[in-house]
């Protein structure tokens, strides 16, 4: 018997990351694995205890952080054995951050590298550096964006494969300027 919850709406495609509450929610890299674990259905907090390998109480206490920096919300609530059990959900399929922040960043990367080490197969991983226009620049951002978006899941049966995108302009040695 499910109990009903606030109506809440389904996710948002994007939500930009901008808050300085949700830059301090995202400095963790706990905080970002379950972001991952619940990037495509709701779970309980024991659930994602059990699926990333940590204690109850600590993943309480992270999902915590996470919905007051208005990054995943209760998606429903179930009456099981005189308690209540909440399933939490992201508030958006993709989030964006707009304005990279040092610890937000250092976070998402610890995170990502977690989850490297931790696959069963070996990653597909590149660094390149390219000479670009602003315009190239621009353009190659905006197809590998259209790529990760328009990539046609599998059936959910299927391994989870986890997408990390960026494309940033390498600052000019010290002592000089940058012609761009």
């Amino acid at each position: 018997m499910r109990d009903e919850p606030p109506y809440q709406p389904p996710p948002e495609d994007v939500l930009e990351i901008g808050a300085p509450e949700q830059f301090a929610a995202l400095a963790h890299p706990l905080r970002q694995r379950l972001l991952f674990a619940l990037g495509h259905r709701p779970a309980t907090t024991s659930q994602l205890a059990a699926q990333l390998g940590a204690k109850k109480g600590n993943v309480a206490h992270h999902l915590k952080v996470l919905r007051e920096a208005g990054l995943i919300h209760i998606a429903e609530t179930r009456q099981v054995r005189g308690g209540t059990e909440q399933y939490y959900q992201r508030a958006a399929r993709h989030m964006i951050v707009a304005h990279p922040q040092a610890a937000g960043t250092a976070a998402m990367l610890t995170a990502v590298a977690q989850e490297l080490d931790r696959s069963p197969t070996d990653p597909h991983l590149t660094l390149r550096h390219l000479h670009l226009s602003p315009a190239k620049a621009r353009e190659l951002g905006e197809t590998l964006t259209r790529l990760v978006d328009e990539a046609e899941e599998s059936p959910e049966d299927q391994p989870l494969h986890g997408v990390l995108v960026t494309l940033y302009q390498q600052a000019p040695p010290a002592g000089t300027t940058n012609p761009a």
